[in-house]
């Protein structure tokens, strides 16, 4: 009874410094309704999982979370579904326990909880709420200050999983880490068969991509290799390889739009996606493989694709200062190059690099991201945040003429230099992100 009432007393003093916070304009508001929660009601999750009627979705992997989970979220609510989504990307325990404590009423319901998951605090999420999905989208080399290698962060997910054995994962066959996940009585896999580009964009990448080994120790090979470590590897020596898709897809990426064929039960379904990069159409076939799974149709699918909006900084689209302007988060080596692929080298660009801990103190990242893909920018190119002038260096060896770069350590003021003068695009990490949304929203 006491610990009932102190979730209950959580969600009346969560709801009230929510309040407070914003009418102070003191935070984003992401997390720190989920700290009081926390402190006050230790199992206050453990509680949530009574407001969800039907099924809880846990998304993870280093890239694609937000991105995904969104469209999961969107694909249900267009269903006429009620979903309780952590839209803005807050993934710890804190983010998560945030999301709740601000939406759940003692007599309201959802029929869906879609939770984006960092990869390290899953398992810790899963000693409190158990899911019924799990959707893992890749696994690259993230902060290694914070998470250390690959091998650390697939620990991670694997502890998770086996501490939900119930757990149905669907999971990126094109990822030979993610593939081998499928430790639970129910798996199924989705991955791209064929990938064709029709488009401005250079779809190379200098970037340097992993070595894989497979079990047995020998060096995987490839006959297809997307991007990174992404394609269809087999090992030599064992005869381990990518598994065989439940969803297979063929996808035409354009400039602004894929086109993806899913085949489905010997059927071909085909889908257009209204976001920019084949990172992204990763991130479509697996809400797309969900979809499915959920028992929804392609017409629904679809329609939810059609409305579907990116935002909070992926490939999100606002007017600054009168100008268009495009925010692309960059965090890791793999996703920054990928989305260094489709920037507008006509644009001014702004590239706001923080190292707080949520970005991770480790910067020797950027060293490994393909920023040469910025080399023919045609205007500015600012570089901003407390690690503005490594940034700087970093463009100078990338070959950009050192008369454009500019340094503006201020955010705000960075942003404002790029937009006053046409089409801008910015590329922040995590806690510049935040920063932006706070100066812009």
């Amino acid at each position: 009874m006491i610990r009932k009432l102190k979730f209950y007393l959580s969600l009346i003093i969560a709801k009230c410094a929510y309040l407070g916070i914003r009418l102070l304009n003191k935070s984003s508001g992401t997390s720190f309704a989920g700290m009081l929660v926390l402190k006050i009601s230790p199992d206050f999750l453990k509680y949530c999982s009574k407001y969800i009627r039907k099924r809880i979705i846990t998304i993870t992997g280093t890239n694609g979370k937000s991105t995904t989970s969104g469209l999961i979220a969107h694909i249900l609510e267009t269903a006429n579904q009620k979903v309780i989504h952590n839209l803005k990307g807050a993934n710890m325990l804190t983010g998560v326990a945030n999301v709740f404590a601000l939406q759940i009423e003692p007599l309201k319901r959802f029929d869906y909880a879609v939770i984006e998951s960092d990869e390290a605090y899953l398992t810790k999420l899963y000693d409190y709420m158990k899911s019924d999905y799990l959707v893992v989208t890749n696994l690259f080399r993230d902060q290694l200050d914070r998470y250390g290698e690959l091998n650390t962060t697939a620990g991670f997910i694997k502890n998770a999983i086996d501490k939900n054995p119930d757990l149905r994962l669907i999971l990126n066959a094109d990822d030979p880490i993610v593939a081998t996940f499928n430790r639970t009585k129910y798996a199924v896999y989705y991955g791209f068969e064929n990938v064709e580009y029709h488009c401005a964009y250079e779809h190379k990448s200098n970037a340097p991509s992993e070595i894989f080994n497979c079990s047995c120790g020998e060096e995987l090979k490839y006959t297809k290799q997307f991007f990174a470590q992404q394609g269809h590897y087999y090992c030599p020596k064992c005869g381990y390889k990518r598994p065989e898709c439940n969803y297979p897809a063929d996808v035409k990426v354009y400039d602004d739009y894929s086109i993806i064929t899913v085949r489905s039960r010997e059927i071909s379904f085909e889908f257009r996606v209204n976001l920019t990069g084949l990172y992204n159409a990763y991130n479509a076939l697996a809400s797309i493989a969900f979809g499915f799974e959920a028992g929804l149709n392609q017409e629904e699918i679809q329609k939810a694709l059609d409305t579907y909006h990116a935002i909070f900084g992926r490939t999100e689209k606002r007017i600054i200062n009168g100008s268009q302007t495009v925010i692309q988060l960059i965090k890791n080596p793999t996703g920054a190059s990928e989305v260094l692929k489709t920037v507008d080298l006509k644009s001014n660009i702004v590239i706001a690099i923080n190292d707080n801990y949520a970005d991770g103190r480790d910067i020797s990242w950027l060293w490994d991201s393909d920023f040469e893909q910025l080399k023919n920018a045609e205007k500015l190119v600012i570089t901003s945040g407390t690690r503005a002038n490594d940034m700087a260096t970093r463009l100078k060896y990338a070959g950009i003429p050192q008369e454009k770069i500019i340094v503006e350590p201020n955010i705000k003021k960075a942003i404002d230099k790029a937009t006053m003068s046409g089409k801008t695009t910015i590329l922040p990490s995590y806690t510049a992100l935040l920063k932006l949304t706070k100066e812009k929203r």
